[in-house]
């Protein structure tokens, strides 16, 4: 007779905060005896993670929502951080912040059923800068974004008018990967697909303090995993590849 199975594929989220910490710990022979090993462990999960935001796009940290516009108004702040981890906006794309706006889309109706979008162009601050009249109004078109410290600002142009002031500029953002809190049962803010690198990543961050000789041993596993992670990572889409017609002659 055939053993049963759990019937369970929570493991990404029930595989909480201490638990990650422990195992990275076990991996370079050590064991969690402190509430500062406990502590020193999170800050260089949150590190980490903060890292992975250079490592280039986490689609399971893709967002959407719109930037209701206003007649003659030409930056919208998406995200300013208040200095405790909250947004002083209170749109609900900052609740994790907005580390950059992908694709842009101006929506003609906010609420309606029937809803039609129209392609914006997204252009870099030198192209932003030679625009002659910054504030003209008319159908937004294209938009600029502004990446700061402490805020995302997109900017829009022209401004939208009278006739485009009820219409929306619905966006596809990146958020922020949300922090490894200090409630250490909490589980992470990362899929199971990334649980083995977000270990091993862990690791090798603890390696560098406390036990130096397993840190190029502990990254060249840690680099491994990212990377079979990150080529998994997306949306696989149908590719049609249609061969060339050649007739000789002609």
């Amino acid at each position: 007779m055939a053993n049963t199975t759990s019937g369970a594929v929570t493991f990404d989220k029930t595989f909480a905060v201490d638990e990650i910490i422990a195992e990275a710990y076990e991996r370079i022979g050590s064991q969690v005896s402190s509430g500062y090993q406990l502590k020193t462990a999170r800050r260089s999960l949150n590190i980490m993670f903060q890292e992975w935001g250079n490592r280039g796009l986490h689609y399971w940290e893709v967002g959407e929502a719109d930037i209701n516009l206003v007649e003659g108004q030409a930056e919208y702040i998406l995200f300013r951080s208040t200095g405790d981890g909250t947004s002083a906006v209170t749109d609900p794309a900052n609740t994790y912040g907005v580390a950059d706006v992908l694709e842009a889309t101006l929506r003609t109706s906010r609420t309606a059923v029937a809803q039609a979008d129209s392609a914006l162009t997204k252009i870099d601050r030198s192209t932003y800068s030679a625009l002659a009249n910054k504030l003209s109004k008319g159908t937004p078109s294209k938009y600029f974004v502004q990446r700061f410290v402490e805020k995302t600002v997109v900017t829009v142009y022209p401004t939208a008018d009278s006739s485009n002031a009820a219409k929306a500029a619905h966006i596809y953002f990146v958020k922020r990967i949300q922090d490894a809190s200090s409630t250490y049962t909490d589980a992470t803010d990362v899929p199971f697909r990334f649980v083995p690198c977000m270990v091993s990543g862990l690791a090798f961050y603890l390696s560098q303090k406390f036990n130096p000789q397993l840190v190029q041993q502990m990254k060249l596993l840690y680099e491994d995993e990212l990377a079979r992670a990150l080529s998994e990572d997306g949306s696989s889409t149908s590719v049609h590849i249609t061969p060339k017609v050649y007739y000789p002659g002609t």
